[in-house]
């Protein structure tokens, strides 16, 4: 079985966000990048399944500019087999990337397209559904567990009420919640091996599809700087407070 996975190049969850003097988006100026944190548990959850012999292949991919291939080596380097880059500058949203991805599953035909929930920059948590829509596979989101039996995929999803295990048929897109493992460092001999796996650059009009973006950002603020909290003597002075100052009750 054919596992495909597609990472994201995010600036480092450990690194504090500064927006430009400008305020036309986020200062990436040396900058640490790495690989999104969900995009790092679809990766183990791929490698995971090939440990157990139920994947033949892992491939990853990613849409974004050229040094997203430094995310790409390190998911080869985590296990995957060999890597692709649909290398694009333009401003990428959801539903552009989900039209490269749906390229890349017409080219690859995998049976199991594994994503991350979200990206920690965007926060969207859209596009696993879209690609879902266009390519018209079964779809289970916010995975916890998954576990592949025969011809379907048994998902356990994370829903306000608890716990939900939907079966897929496959092939089917799952995309991974942060309790579905804990993924695992690199190698330093896995980290030289990866220098010699395949990673194919693909521009978007190989493809097939336009990577522009159809919104326009206008503005991008920091949000505002929260005031410092204060310590009250009794109930009677926080309820007062809370009446008077902050006007909640």
């Amino acid at each position: 079985m054919k596992v495909l996975v597609a990472v994201k190049r995010v600036v480092d969850y450990n690194v504090k966000v500064r927006v430009k003097a400008d305020n036309s988006g986020v200062d990436l100026a040396n900058v640490k990048m790495s690989m999104n944190p969900f995009c790092e548990i679809a990766v183990e959850e791929a490698v995971r399944l090939k440990e157990k012999g139920v994947a033949s292949e892992i491939v990853v991919v990613s849409v974004g500019p050229s040094g997203a291939q430094e995310q790409l080596r390190t998911a080869l380097a985590l296990g995957a087999d060999r890597a692709v880059l649909v290398e694009s500058n333009d401003e990428l949203n959801s539903l552009a990337v989900a039209k490269a991805l749906k390229a890349i599953v017409d080219k690859e035909q995998p049976q199991l397209v594994i994503l991350g929930k979200q990206a920690i920059d965007s926060d969207n948590n859209q596009t696993g559904q879209m690609l879902a829509a266009l390519t018209g596979y079964a779809q289970g989101t916010f995975a916890s567990r998954v576990e592949v039996a025969g011809d379907k995929v048994n998902v356990t999803r994370e829903i306000d009420g608890g716990l939900q295990t939907v079966a897929l048929n496959l092939p089917a897109i799952v995309t991974t919640d942060l309790r579905l493992n804990e993924p695992r460092y690199a190698s330093l001999p896995n980290i030289m091996k990866a220098k010699k796996k395949p990673l194919e650059f693909l521009p978007p009009d190989a493809l097939g599809v336009s990577t522009a973006s159809t919104v326009k950002t206008l503005k991008v603020e920091a949000p505002a700087a929260r005031s410092a909290g204060i310590k009250v003597k009794s109930v009677a002075e926080l309820v007062e407070k809370l009446k008077n100052e902050a006007k909640v009750i």
